[in-house]
C-alpha cells in the first residue's frame, strides 16, 4: 500500500545523547528539565561516557530514519527531547518544509508518562507556528515485526553462548526501569514491556520457559525505590541455581547507546564475572531491516488511517 505524499511525513522520536563528555552536564540539565542532579553523579555520568567513548544513538537512528524514508518513500525527520535536533527545531522545519500531516513514532516501544509521555508533550506543545495533523502513536510494544527482530539477534547469539558455554545459557530480558509509583499509578509500561519479551521468546523454538527470566536496568540514581528484579539480583539467582553465564537482551532499546554499551557491556559484564560467571549480549537493532519493515508497517496503518479522514491532533511548531 503506497502512501506517497508530498505534504505527508513521519516523525521519528528519539531520547537523544550528547555528542561528546564535556556535552553531558548540559544534556543532564535538560533530561531533568533544569533541575541540577548532584556533582557527583554528573561525574559518574561523565566517566561512563568516556568509558564507551561516545553513545551512537543519533547515529544509529539518523540511519534508522533513512531507510524508513526509502522503504516508504516519504520524508522522515528525527527529534530529539533532550539533545540536537530537539523535537521543536524538528518540528519547525517540517513546517518551513511543508509538512501538512504527519506520524510521529517514538523509537521507546513500550508507553510511560516517563518517556512516551514526555515525548507527546514536547511534540503537542503550543506555539506561534501554523498547525498541522499529526498521529501520535503512543506504544507498538506488540507488533509481530518487532518481536521478530529482537528474535533474529537474539537466536543468533543465544545459539552462539550456547556452543561456547557447552550448555544451555539462560536468557535475560531487559527494560530501563521507572520508579515504582509510575506503575502504582497506573502506567502500563511494565505489562508491556514483559509482553515484548514473551512475544520474542516465542519466536525462538529452542527457548524454553524455564530459559528466560525479565529484569529492569539502569535504575535511577534520584531517591525513591525503582521497578525491579535488578539485572544484578537476577544474575545471581541464575548462580544460586548452577548457571555458570548469562544471556542478555535488552528488548527497550532500539540500537547502542550508554544504557546497552556501558551497563551491560561493562558494568554487567564485571559483576557477573566477579561473581564467577560469563555474559553475553544480543547484538542490538541499530539497522535491522525488519525493524525498519516494522516501523513502515506502523506508519503506513496511521496514514492510512489519515487517509480515511480518521481524527487527528492538531501540532503547533514550537
Amino acid at each position: 500500500m503506497s502512501v506517497s505524499s508530498a505534504k505527508t511525513a513521519v516523525l521519528l522520536l528519539a531520547h537523544g545523547t550528547p555528542d561528546a563528555v564535556e556535552e553531558v552536564p548540559e544534556f543532564l540539565l535538560n533530561v531533568t528539565g533544569g533541575r541540577p542532579l548532584p556533582p557527583p553523579v554528573v561525574e559518574e555520568i561523565k566517566h561512563r561516557y568516556s568509558l564507551i567513548g561516545r553513545s551512537p544513538l543519533t547515529e544509529y537512528t539518523m540511519k534508522q530514519a533513512e531507510a524508513l524514508a526509502r522503504e516508504l518513500e516519504l520524508p522522515v525527520y528525527v527529534g530529539m527531547r533532550n539533545w540536537k535536533p530537539f523535537i521543536a527545531e524538528t518540528v519547525r522545519t517540517m513546517a518551513a518544509d511543508g509538512v501538512q500531516r504527519a506520524t510521529a513514532i517514538c523509537l521507546a516501544p513500550h508507553d510511560s508518562r516517563t518517556s512516551v509521555g514526555l515525548y507527546r508533550k514536547a511534540v503537542l506543545g503550543e506555539g506561534a507556528q501554523p498547525p498541522f495533523p499529526v498521529e501520535f502513536i503512543d506504544n507498538w510494544h506488540d507488533h509481530p515485526l518487532l518481536a521478530r527482530a529482537f528474535a533474529e539477534k537474539l537466536r543468533a547469539g543465544w545459539e552462539r553462548a550456547c556452543r561456547e558455554l557447552g550448555a544451555r545459557v539462560p536468557v535475560i530480558f531487559t527494560a530501563h526501569s521507572v520508579p515504582q509509583r509510575t506503575i502504582a499509578e497506573g502506567d502500563p509500561y511494565e505489562e508491556q514491556a514483559r509482553e515484548t519479551a514473551k512475544l520474542v521468546a516465542m519466536q525462538v523454538p529452542a527457548l524454553t520457559a524455564n530459559d528466560w527470566r525479565f529484569a529492569f536496568q539502569s535504575q535511577g540514581m534520584s531517591g525513591g525505590a525503582w521497578l525491579g528484579p535488578t539485572v544484578e539480583d537476577t544474575i545471581l539467582q541464575l548462580k544460586a541455581k548452577g548457571h555458570g553465564g548469562v544471556f542478555i537482551q535488552p528488548i527497550g532499546f532500539l540500537c547502542d547507546h550508554v544504557e546497552v554499551l556501558y551497563d551491560v557491556d561493562i558494568m554487567f559484564r564485571e559483576f557477573a564475572e566477579k561473581n564467577g560467571m560469563r555474559l553475553w549480549r544480543a547484538e542490538s537493532l541499530n539497522q535491522s531491516p525488519t525493524l525498519v519493515a516494522a516501523l513502515a508497517d506502523v506508519a503506513r496503518s496511521r496514514l492510512a488511517g489519515q487517509n480515511a479522514a480518521k481524527p487527528s491532533v492538531n501540532i503547533r511548531a514550537q
